[in-house]
């Protein structure tokens, strides 16, 4: 696929649809893990075989500080554990490009590690913002990686009505990490990364 010459229908067409999962009734979620950072969900996805998963936890820090520390740009890679290179190949503004980024192995590296080429768009959400995402199939392979795919995914970053300097972030995470793998592998490894995910940013924002 080639890069979309106007990004403007997939940004809204992925606003459209993260917006509908976070209006899913409570009822359609199961429980897959809970710690003290974070509370984890999923049920199944409507984009391919696997999950699309529900993750919850209130971060004390306003919104904006979140959801930079989140996409695209000089923090992401400072502290997301997973994360090992981020390039941006398209900026189309301030808050829409397309990056490459790569994953780490996990579970004893039975998940070899990844790559990804997702489109990224960012935006206001009720009192919030919004940042989200869907991979491309773009650019070539590097070699010593599979390239997993990225169902849309978003992150909701809304301040607390009575403590504003605290923030309720929501994400929606589907992620096809494609290559011979077992799904209760993956299953695990997804409700583990995202529970870890509010640990790592937690210790980040307080730095």
């Amino acid at each position: 696929m080639d890069l979309p010459p106007d990004p403007a229908p997939l940004a809204t067409r992925l606003q459209n649809t993260l917006v509908r999962y976070h209006s899913t009734a409570g009822s359609e979620w199961r429980l897959a893990r809970r710690t003290k950072d974070a509370t984890v969900w999923r049920k199944p996805s409507e984009e391919f075989s696997g999950y699309l998963y529900k993750a919850q936890g209130v971060v004390e820090d306003v919104t904006i500080r979140i959801v930079d520390h989140i996409r695209p740009g000089p923090y992401r890679l400072d502290w997301d554990s997973l994360m090992t290179t981020m390039d941006i190949m398209e900026t189309f503004d301030e808050n829409c490009c397309v990056m490459r980024y790569t994953t780490a192995g996990q579970l004893w590296n039975i998940i070899a590690p990844r790559e990804f080429v997702d489109f990224s768009y960012t935006t206001s959400y009720e009192d919030g913002l919004l940042t989200c995402g869907i991979s491309l199939d773009y650019g070539e392979v590097r070699p010593n990686f599979v390239r997993g795919f990225n169902h849309p995914c978003g992150w909701f970053c809304v301040p607390l009505k009575d403590y504003p300097s605290h923030s309720l972030l929501t994400g929606y995470i589907q992620t096809e990490l494609r290559g011979m793998l077992p799904q209760s592998a993956v299953d695990t490894a997804m409700a583990s990364t995202l529970t870890n995910f509010y640990s790592d940013l937690k210790k980040a924002l307080k730095t």
